[in-house]
């Protein structure tokens, strides 16, 4: 069985053949990001949202875990700077792909 990375790279591959271009966005500094995207091999950026500017405009879920305000997991699919898609909640964490895949291929097809 593929380990979580390999899924992940998998999945990358898939939804970058479709013509999607994939980012994380978290409410992290930019530093915290970089590490942790290095240690969990990630292959696509994560953005930083530190000041919570997206999250207030777009009016992104949110949750606090002690004094941080994060962002909930939720999938945005933007096209031409436009807001095409929104998939929420997230659950399983690691099952979003799947539906994006989906979706895209649906949209293809088109």
């Amino acid at each position: 069985m593929p380990g979580r990375t390999t899924v992940t790279f998998i999945r990358h591959s898939a939804l970058t053949a479709l013509g999607a271009r994939v980012f994380g966005l978290s409410t992290q500094t930019s530093e915290y990001q970089h590490e942790m995207a290095q240690r969990l091999h990630l292959p696509f950026e994560v953005l930083s949202d530190h000041k919570l500017e997206l999250t207030n405009a777009l009016r992104l879920p949110t949750f606090h875990f002690g004094s941080e305000t994060m962002t909930k997991r939720c999938t945005l699919l933007i096209e031409n700077g436009r807001i095409e898609r929104c998939f929420y909640p997230v659950f399983p964490p690691d099952g979003d792909a799947e539906k994006v895949l989906e979706w895209l291929t649906g949209r293809v097809a088109r």
